[in-house]
């Protein structure tokens, strides 16, 4: 396990080294970053727009993601359904993806068309059109979307209510897709209101990576977004979630045909990434409780009790407010919710009482670093690192020395930070109590399917 952490440290720093990142800002405030991959003649262009579900005012939940659905009904100047036209004519391929922090759009293509992804991009970025009837048939979609990803997937509705109760004040309770009221009620007007308070070039950043030159990425970026003015954008308040002061414990009714248990812990996102030392802890404990067949929660729980039929640890360490621990667990045939919920707590009790071991610390590092430097050889991972960092107020150079940060992490830190994190008044656990399960009505066709975070 030495020498596999080894070979990863050496070639992140041999991909560091060969690739430049260039970071500047335009005159508008429109922030490019370029980050040279030159071992094919492809590029990723990407659009972060600084805004998402934590944005958006209660009423009007999941209009981040429709206003996400109209930047493919057209502009002024291009047509509805052109823009994935004239991507596709050229070779490459699109999408766009919404989170709690962020909505992004990107293009995947070759290297010499980056000027088309940009003409197009600077284009919507100001000039969309948001018709009420085009709207008000986009919306059904979505509705559709939200019934198909969440109302007919159990363990989605688990996890959304979850959310709803472990965040007491914070709009990170509020489903990324919205609450069906709220889409039922959504007008044409409350995507053309949130389209003009966040999407300007002063809240935005262009991520390119690959085969590029830095300085013809930045004349492109001059020339098709520069000459857009920016605008006043709207002050943000704090939303600071109050301190949890018991455990919270929930039970969902739903047809599903096995019973389910998510558990999850508030914890802190990374903020001050040169001194912040727990996320990165609570990184390798989620390594250490899941990820592979030699993981505690894996060995312990399926394997030797045979209490679960899967369980799983998850922790993310990058978000613009605060975070959870998770953990999520399926009972196998003929055990219950309690005696797994007592087997999880038991395991997460040893690592507070006794810690780990340095031969374990090792290979979990080994496989967590491992996991992250054969990510970044995709060129669209690259991007979505970078532009997933600076979204939520992280540098650059945040993301360049995560392995750094990670290989620092002791024995004792992941100790000290399941004792301090993973405690009783912080826990929030939602058990799925299936229901008998009925025929599922046929459902409508749900083309061109935004991706949701």
């Amino acid at each position: 396990m030495h020498k596999l952490w080894a070979f990863c440290l050496a070639l992140l720093a041999g991909s560091t080294h060969a690739a430049g990142l260039t970071d500047v800002t335009l005159d508008n405030g429109m922030r490019v970053i370029v980050y040279e991959d030159h071992r094919a003649p492809v590029m990723v262009s990407q659009v972060w727009y600084r805004a998402g579900a934590v944005d958006e005012f209660n009423g009007t939940t999941g209009v981040a993601h429709v206003l996400e659905h109209m930047m493919f009904k057209g502009t002024r100047t291009v047509p509805p359904g052109e823009f994935s036209k004239r991507i596709a004519a050229a070779g490459g391929r699109e999408n766009a993806f919404t989170s709690r922090d962020y909505t992004a759009y990107f293009q995947q293509m070759q290297k010499d068309r980056l000027a088309l992804s940009m003409e197009l991009e600077a284009d919507r970025m100001a000039n969309l059109v948001i018709g009420d009837d085009l709207f008000a048939k986009e919306l059904q979609v979505v509705m559709e979307e939200r019934r198909l990803r969440t109302e007919d997937q159990p363990q989605a509705v688990v996890y959304e209510r979850l959310m709803a109760t472990a965040y007491q004040a914070h709009p990170y309770r509020r489903p990324i897709i919205g609450w069906m009221s709220d889409l039922e009620n959504m007008t044409a007007r409350d995507a053309r209101a949130w389209y003009a308070r966040w999407y300007a070039p002063n809240n935005a950043t262009l991520v390119v990576a690959g085969d590029v030159d830095p300085d013809e990425v930045l004349a492109l970026a001059k020339r098709h977004f520069g000459a857009l003015p920016a605008r006043p954008l709207p002050g943000r308040k704090p939303q600071a979630e109050p301190e949890q002061v018991g455990m919270k414990r929930i039970v969902v009714k739903a047809p599903a045909q096995l019973p389910y248990l998510l558990m999850a812990w508030h914890a802190p996102t990374l903020k001050d990434w040169e001194r912040d030392t727990t996320p990165y802890a609570l990184q390798i404990l989620a390594g250490v409780l899941s990820g592979n067949d030699s993981a505690r929660l894996q060995k312990s729980l399926v394997k030797t009790q045979q209490l679960a039929v899967n369980a799983s640890a998850g922790y993310d360490m990058v978000a613009r407010g605060p975070g959870l621990f998770m953990i999520d667990a399926t009972p196998a045939p003929g055990k219950s919710i309690a005696a797994l919920e007592k087997a999880i707590r038991a395991e997460l009790l040893r690592i507070q009482r006794k810690g780990i071991s340095e031969a374990e610390l090792q290979r979990v590092k080994a496989q967590v670093i491992a996991a992250d430097v054969y990510q970044r050889d995709s060129l669209f991972y690259q991007a979505m690192q970078l532009g997933e960092y600076v979204s939520t107020g992280l540098p650059p150079d945040a993301l360049l020395h995560r392995v750094e940060k990670l290989r620092a992490v002791s024995a004792e830190d992941v100790q000290r930070a399941a004792r301090e994190w993973l405690r009783e008044d912080r826990l929030s656990v939602a058990e799925l109590d299936p229901q008998a399960l009925k025929p599922q009505p046929e459902r409508m066709a749900v083309p061109g399917v935004r991706h949701v975070n």
